[in-house]
């Protein structure tokens, strides 16, 4: 490293370019950046979401679920497949091992569902866990023409021209209204002409249908033969002949067989004499395009409304995205028809442009801090303006790093180079005050500069290698955690080794350039005059402190293990929690009604909830879903019929804290459960599950029963649900199967004939106007009660119609909302919100009531979700923490080629947690993740100070000097940089501390806290424990090597080397 400084001297019109170019590139890289709210994550998830329409959930389990579930189980990398059968709907998480590639697990999965056999109506749909999968903006469109045209103009003038935005991959519409072709059968006619519903159907799959029978040769031309031509109009299809004909496939995609065994069963006993004609569809049935029932409802302000989900592309730039959306929708409103209206109802892009600008101010401010303790310090403008520029040019060498690496600059790495900008100072530091006490001492700048920078440069590089060193363990931590807080690490080593690069190339130029030069006699060959300079005023106030530890080494060792003690022992004082709350300014509310409350009563419900949020002060828009969108959220947001979302946006200028405050008490009057949380949190980040497992359901009922009981007695607990405490009233019909038998009625017909008279049978699909349509048989009004339904016509016989009460059994039962399931087995979850701002008390209090809980046999219960998040992120950042400490110590093992004098070095690690423990409890701020990797920085940052005294006094060794001298000179002429680099740094994150401006502050803050009080304690200690270790340890030493120990106290006088030397002897209290 000092040949790396010499060379720089020696080149400095170079080196002054070459900074220029870096600052340039930097900027360049800078603005190149794309800007998000985190960092493009992967989590390793595959949700299967397939309808199931008109099943109940143990229908859905059996024909669906267990069969996706075992499909699933065939993909690589499978670690934990989670499912969730409700009544319509089939849900299966797949949880895959991190690294598994989510693209070809989602091909896999798609081509193993593709085979399977799932009922009529069933198709799932596949989606993956990434962040780039989820729209960054939400448009809400509203018109005064109705919801069909609004929709067209939706897809064919904005969709359009929002997808040619540079960085827009989708634009996705939801809310529209499809429509399907309903056949509605004249139950008269169609028994008049011979006519059944599989007639129908068969007439479908034979007509319409395109056949390649091959080709022809006509002379010298190949001519390619098709048979047959699709439906293209209403018309077409209300002519088609009903006669019987084979089933050759169509539109249908129903399975021959079953259509075939279906038309048998529906034959009557005693057919009617087929008509000379065939009849048409119109003569038997009313054919029309109709609008299907709804199974959601969107709006805005109370106004109807259709959302656009804008996705961006993997490399899109979010706010970019944003700026380019917002300037096109002014022009577009006037394109969706009159009364027509674009409202942006979220928008990631104001939130991280609010916390760039915030993190930017808190960076600066701390920069501006850094800079006055040095200048504080130095009483220096020049040595200040040398230190402060390494700070920009280390930054925007981790920017082009960033750049180089393809991340983005975000709330996780901006804060890493906010909360850099006081390390990063440190090193610099070092070197320009050791080449100030070089210079000061009269040796020309040409000899002193590569003196003291070489006296120095083994030291600063440990030290910067040992904090950047200590990220390298976070690839031992998985999950959310590690894949959060890598990007966050990297930027921190770019950065810190861009420090060291500057300090050992750009720093010392710079010093020649700027450095005055000795004057007088001061000149005259006084080389190492710099080492006996005289005592400044804080040397002045350490020099006593040093001589007594120097004296009483053992008592201070006893003194330190006493506060040491008491660290431990105020551990239990401090409030843990995970990841914390971003604090942003939209929100969502997501409201839960009881099972079976139908949509219309949740509509309601929700419109109640929206009318007292709308009328809240600081309340911009509202926009409410109600149901199931249609676009795909419910897999992973939930939803159905018993649920509603509102996006609340908080207007500019309002205190979003208190607005959040003003939802969460309006919510608390609102019907069934209702959960507030920021917009870009996870819902679920605050709540605890409890899984039981258990082989029988009576015992699994019983036991989620008796844990609810007992996680509602637990102090904090809040919102607790219970996923297999509800029910809901259904219609069972259990098939005599001899008396359907009899009435030539299998099972599986019996059963289409019922789905088809209460919501219709699928039988096919049509294309009308290049726009494809479900065809839907409809066979007479729907039964409207249970005694209607058991009165159905499902046949007949000689004796006359056949109903289902007469071939089965029909009754109303209890079933259950949902059926979970955990690999394969029933289960049940307890869920539970932390009321308290101790996550970790709170998780303790509840795996106590958890285990003091008696349960039947066979129940076993588990906790997961924030609680088990927690404890696996303290327990792989603890493991990093140790691994951490093993680096850093083999780095100082290669600095000092000691075993021993390492081990010295690495007491101030465990001293750093004694002051992060006391300003954590002092400020009453949760010690999660954020804080943890804190701490994990710490364990670099602390034995830098460390490293840099042992360095020098070592040096001084080797020179001559005794022990006991050795540590004087050393400890003295280290305390002013070793000062210099704790305030400096301490300073640069007060305003992260202080929660200045409040941008990021669920990572900066508890991060800085940390380190803030870590580095207070752990510096004071190095300047005053580890001098005693070291004397401790060479003298123990020494008495093995020399047989005698050096007495204690004695200070030898170091040889006089030149003008103006002095003994530190003389030093022991200051002259008069």
């Amino acid at each position: 490293m000092t040949a790396l400084s010499r060379l720089s001297l020696r080149n400095r019109a170079l080196v002054a370019l070459a900074a220029i170019l870096t600052i340039i590139t930097g900027l360049f890289s800078t603005t190149s950046l794309k800007q998000e709210l985190l960092p493009s994550l992967e989590f390793p998830l595959v949700v299967a979401a397939t309808p199931v329409p008109g099943a109940d959930s143990e229908v859905v389990e059996s024909r669906v679920t267990v069969p996706v579930e075992q499909a699933a189980d065939r993909l690589d990398g499978v670690k934990t497949i989670e499912s969730t059968s409700s009544a319509g709907m089939s849900m299966v998480q797949v949880e895959l091992e991190y690294g598994t590639s989510l693209d070809d697990a989602k091909a896999a999965l798609s081509s193993e569902l593709a085979g399977l056999d799932l009922p009529e109506g069933s198709d799932p749909q596949v989606i993956v866990g990434a962040f780039d999968a989820f729209p960054i903006m939400q448009v809400s469109a509203t018109g005064d023409t109705d919801a069909r045209q609004l929709a067209t103009a939706l897809e064919e003038k904005v969709v359009p021209e929002l997808e040619k935005i540079r960085g827009v991959r989708e634009v996705q519409l939801s809310g529209a209204p499809t429509e399907r072709v309903e056949i509605q059968l004249d139950q008269e006619k169609a028994a008049q002409a011979g006519i059944t519903p599989q007639t129908i159907t068969t007439a479908l799959q034979s007509n319409g249908v395109v056949v390649p029978a091959g080709s022809l040769t006509d002379g010298d031309t190949a001519l390619q033969v098709q048979v047959g031509s699709g439906l293209k109009s209403l018309d077409e299809l209300r002519s088609l002949p009903l006669a019987a004909t084979p089933a050759t496939g169509g539109t249908g995609g129903q399975d021959p067989t079953a259509a075939e065994g279906a038309a048998a069963a529906q034959q009557s006993p005693a057919p009617q004499e087929t008509p000379a004609e065939a009849p048409t569809l119109e003569e038997v049935a009313e054919v029309t395009l109709e609008t299907p029932p709804a199974t959601g409802h969107t709006r805005t302000d109370g106004r109807d409304a259709l959302t656009l989900g804008i996705v961006k592309t993997p490399d899109g730039n979010t706010v970019a995205i944003s700026n380019a959306v917002e300037e096109k929708l002014d022009e577009l409103d006037e394109q969706i028809g009159e009364g027509g209206e674009l409202t942006v109802v979220f928008d990631q892009a104001p939130f991280i442009e609010q916390s760039i600008h915030d993190l930017t101010t808190e960076g600066l401010l701390g920069l501006g801090f850094a800079i006055l303790v040095v200048l504080v310090f130095l009483l220096s403008v020049r040595l200040t303006l040398v230190t402060a520029v390494s700070i920009p040019l280390s930054l925007l060498m981790a920017m082009i790093g960033l750049h180089l690496a393809g991340y983005s600059l975000n709330i996780l790495t901006l804060g890493a180079l906010t909360i850099a900008i006081g390390r990063v100072v440190d090193d610099s530091i070092v070197v320009i005050e050791n080449i100030k006490r070089h210079v000061d001492g009269g040796e020309p700048k040409g000899r002193a500069i590569p003196r003291a920078v070489g006296e120095v440069a083994g030291a600063v590089t440990s030290s910067t290698l040992a904090t950047a060193a200590v990220f390298l363990p976070l690839g031992l931590v998985g999950g959310q955690v590690g894949e959060l807080f890598r990007p966050f690490a990297l930027t921190v080593v770019l950065a810190m080794l861009a420090s060291l690069l500057v300090a050992l190339t750009i720093i010392p130029v710079l010093g020649y350039w700027l450095l005055g030069r000795p004057q007088g006699d001061r000149a005259a060959g006084a080389a190492d005059a710099a080492e006996h300079d005289a005592p400044d005023v804080l040397q002045r106030a350490y020099l006593p402190v040093l001589r007594g530890v120097i004296r009483r080494p053992l008592l201070t060792c006893l003194g330190g293990l006493l506060v040491f003690a008491a660290t431990i022992a105020s551990t239990s004082l401090v409030k843990t929690d995970f990841l914390g709350a971003a604090g942003d300014d939209q929100l969502i509310v997501a409201q839960e009604l009881p099972a079976g409350t139908t949509l219309k009563a949740t509509d309601d419900a929700a419109r109640a909830l929206e009318k007292e949020i709308s009328a809240l002060d600081g309340v911009e828009t509202v926009t409410t879903t109600v149901g199931d969108p249609g676009d795909g959220s419910t897999a992973f947001m939930g939803g159905g019929a018993t649920s509603s979302q509102l996006f609340v946006s908080v207007a500019d200028d309002t205190d979003a804290e208190a607005v959040r405050a003003q939802v969460e008490e309006a919510a608390t009057e609102a019907s069934g459960q209702v959960t507030v949380s920021g917009a870009s949190e996870d819902p679920s980040a605050d709540r605890t599950s409890i899984v039981v497992r258990a082989a029988d359901d009576e015992a699994l009922g019983e036991g989620a029963r008796a844990l609810e009981k007992a996680v509602r007695e637990v102090e904090g607990a809040e919102d607790v649900t219970n996923n297999v405490s509800d029910t809901v009233p259904s219609v069972r019909v259990t098939v005599d199967r001899e008396a359907a038998l009899a009435a030539g009625l299998p099972e599986a017909a019996l059963g289409q004939l019922v789905a088809g008279a209460l919501s219709g049978s699928p039988v096919g699909q049509v294309t009308l106007a290049s726009e494809q349509h479900e065809v839907v048989l409809q066979q007479g009004t729907a039964p409207k009660s249970v005694a209607a339904l058991r009165r159905l016509p499902v046949g007949a016989d000689p004796q006359g119609p056949v109903t289902l009460g007469d071939v089965s059994t029909v009754e109303e039962v209890e079933s259950p909302v949902s059926i979970t399931r955990t690999d394969g087995e029933r289960s049940a979850t307890i869920e539970v919100s932390n009321g308290t701002d101790d996550l970790g008390t709170f998780s303790a209090e509840l795996a106590q009531a958890v285990d003091g809980t008696e349960l039947p046999d066979g129940v076993e219960a588990s906790l997961g979700g924030a609680s088990s998040d927690q404890e696996e992120a303290f327990s792989q950042l603890g493991l990093a923490m140790l691994a951490a400490v093993g680096i850093v110590y083999l780095i100082m093992v290669g600095t000092f080629r000691s075993l021993v004098q390492p081990l010295i070095l690495l007491v101030s690690i465990p001293f750093a947690a004694t002051g992060a423990i006391a300003l954590l409890v002092l400020t009453q701020i949760p010690l999660g993740v954020a804080g943890m990797i804190g701490g994990l920085m710490l364990v670099g940052i602390v034995v830098t100070n460390a490293i840099v005294l042992i360095d020098l006094v070592n040096q001084y060794r080797e020179r001559g000097l005794g022990i006991d001298e050795a540590v004087l000179e050393g400890g003295r002429h280290r305390l002013r940089p070793i000062l210099m680099t704790a305030l400096a740094t301490i300073c640069a994150l007060l305003p992260m501390a202080m929660k200045l401006t409040g941008g990021g502050a669920f990572i900066s803050q508890p991060l800085a806290i940390v380190v803030i009080g870590g580095l207070v304690s752990s510096t004071l200690l190095t300047l005053v424990l580890v001098p005693a270790l070291y004397v401790l340890v060479e003298r123990l030493a020494q008495r093995f090597s020399r047989g005698e120990p050096e007495p204690a106290g004695a200070v030898t006088s170091a040889p006089a080397a030149g003008r103006g030397a002095t003994s530190i002897s003389a030093w022991g209290q200051p002259t008069a």
